[in-house]
């Protein structure tokens, strides 16, 4: 941190002495106002020279002698303080015998700090006296950065090294730290009565976080939340991003304490990126063990499955297939891989070409729901099934992704699927032009006669062949629905009388999603 102005007003060598009649607590906010520098000027504008958290000095010569130009004295106060500086030091017998009142009037209405300084005292010797305390600041604050790097590279070697580090960086820097995962989630936060305490401030981050994850590059981000400055650093590489690491406190980090932060955003970057090869190991591990209990070895992957990552899922089960695009795969299963930690039990998965295979009980639905929310995806889930029948849930947990993909992101079960129908299916398929090529006939003698035979074919159809009823519905005679349909049994050169006919030209039908109509 920067030296105050208090620290400069108690120097004895300087003699400087803070003016006015301020009550205690607005002396007490003055007096910790920071000090970045003492610059020496008599314009009667010298703002575009200064910066903020300047101390200015000047004995007033813009001004002159003269009374009248007292005026001057609250726009150029004015001017100050909107520039930022820390406080005004005026020295005194060199134009004027003491501060002139009016000057003295601006600072106080507009909260801008004035001290004297004795003629005595050069101007050099105040900024000499400033530079020294900066000096001093930034050799304690080096010192402060080389020791909490130390205690923090202490920490790295503890079992639980990532853990530990960050407990003591926010012993170091007083600020809580709080990592996410790929997901966004809330991983770890310390201290840990942190959670309660600053539950909106998490709340805010969290956000940010998974904005900062969705982008997928790397990237930093500061925010406001609760009256605390929050710092926000991805972790990962540009490809693979880890995760999020959070930092809040009442105040922003300086350069000591930035350099300690990234020093741990490099040493948690290195925790999880050795985590990577192992991570990969146990992906193509999950793969093959999923292909053998597809292959109808139970007993060989529940043994692997409880030496690694805890028991299977207890039967029946539900398989899912999540379509997982090749940029967040990797986030994906990261995701999981917590959520198997959280639930033992509950969940088992595996890679499989483009996709990823879940087993689920049926505590583990919301699961694959959180799933493709956080991540916009589409999965298919199978119908509950034995591990015996794990190929045939597979094939239904396909279908069911297929269907998922005509719409939003979203769970589409099997089950729904299903109650749809084997026709439902032609319409999605490649029948609609063997469906058009047997209608053909029939859609040519329309636009050529301007007659409805498809139509009247398609309501007899619907009727289960009673003319009456389609002759009602269609409005005309049940002969002229007679006469049609024989029409129609020409042209397409069928039976209609036969149910495998009719079953036929309805797949037709549905098949060309009724677009002929």
């Amino acid at each position: 941190m920067l030296p105050t102005l208090r620290l400069l007003l108690a120097d004895p060598h300087l003699g400087l002495s803070l003016i006015g009649d301020p009550e205690p607590a607005v002396i007490g906010a003055m007096l910790e106002r920071t000090v970045e520098w003492v610059h020496s000027s008599d314009l009667i504008d010298p703002t575009p020279f200064l910066s903020t958290d300047q101390v200015l000095l000047t004995t007033g010569t813009q001004f002159g002698t003269d009374t009248a130009a007292d005026a001057e004295f609250l726009p150029y106060v004015q001017r100050l303080a909107t520039r930022g500086i820390t406080a005004l030091g005026f020295g005194t017998e060199v134009i004027r015998n003491g501060t002139p009142d009016a000057l003295l009037a601006a600072c106080q209405t507009l909260g801008l700090p004035l001290f004297e300084v004795p003629y005595r005292t050069p101007f050099i010797a105040v900024a000499r006296a400033a530079g020294d305390l900066v000096a001093e600041d930034r050799f304690a604050r080096a010192t402060w950065a080389l020791k909490a790097q130390r205690a923090i590279a202490l920490a790295a070697l503890r079992p639980d090294g990532l853990s530990a580090t960050l407990a003591e960086l926010s012993t170091q820097l007083g600020h809580w730290v709080a990592l996410f995962d790929a997901s966004g989630t809330l991983d770890r936060v310390f201290p840990r009565e942190t959670f309660t305490a600053a539950r909106d401030a998490l709340a805010t981050v969290q956000h940010e976080a998974r904005r900062l994850l969705a982008r997928g590059q790397r990237s930093s981000s500061t925010v406001n939340a609760g009256g605390e400055t929050l710092t926000l650093q991805t972790l990962g590489g540009h490809d693979h991003l880890r995760g999020v690491l959070a930092l809040g406190g009442p105040r922003a980090l300086d350069q000591a304490s930035t350099e300690v932060v990234t020093s741990v955003i490099a040493l948690a970057g290195l925790a999880l990126e050795q985590n990577n090869a192992l991570d990969r190991a146990q992906g193509l591990l999950r793969t093959g063990l999923m292909h053998t209990l597809l292959g109808g070895d139970q007993k060989l992957v529940e043994h692997i499955s409880m030496q690694m990552w805890g028991a299977l899922p207890v039967g029946p089960v539900q398989v899912a297939v999540v379509d997982a695009p090749t940029p967040r795969r990797d986030a994906i299963t990261d995701y999981l891989e917590l959520r198997v930690e959280d639930s033992p039990g509950q969940l088992f998965f595996a890679r499989q070409d483009d996709t990823i295979v879940l087993c689920l009980d049926s505590a583990a639905h919301d699961i694959l729901v959180n799933l493709c929310t956080l991540f916009d995806l589409h999965a298919g889930l199978s119908e509950p099934s034995s591990y015996r029948q794990l190929p045939r849930a597979l094939d239904q947990a396909q279908q069911g992704l297929a269907r998922a993909k005509e719409g939003a992101p979203g769970v589409t079960e099997f089950g729904v699927v299903a109650r749809q129908g084997v026709l439902a299916l032609l319409a999605r398929t490649d029948a609609r032009e063997v469906g058009l090529a047997t209608l053909a006939p029939v859609l040519a003698h329309d636009r050529v006669h301007g007659t409805e035979l498809l139509g009247t074919v398609r309501a007899w159809l619907l009727c289960n062949g009673h003319f009456g009823e389609a002759a009602a519905q269609l409005g005309v005679h049940r002969h002229t629905v007679r006469a049609r349909i024989a029409q129609a049994e020409q042209l397409l050169a069928r039976d209609l009388g036969s149910f495998p006919a009719r079953a036929d030209v309805w797949a037709a039908l549905l098949a060309t999603d009724n677009a002929v109509l």
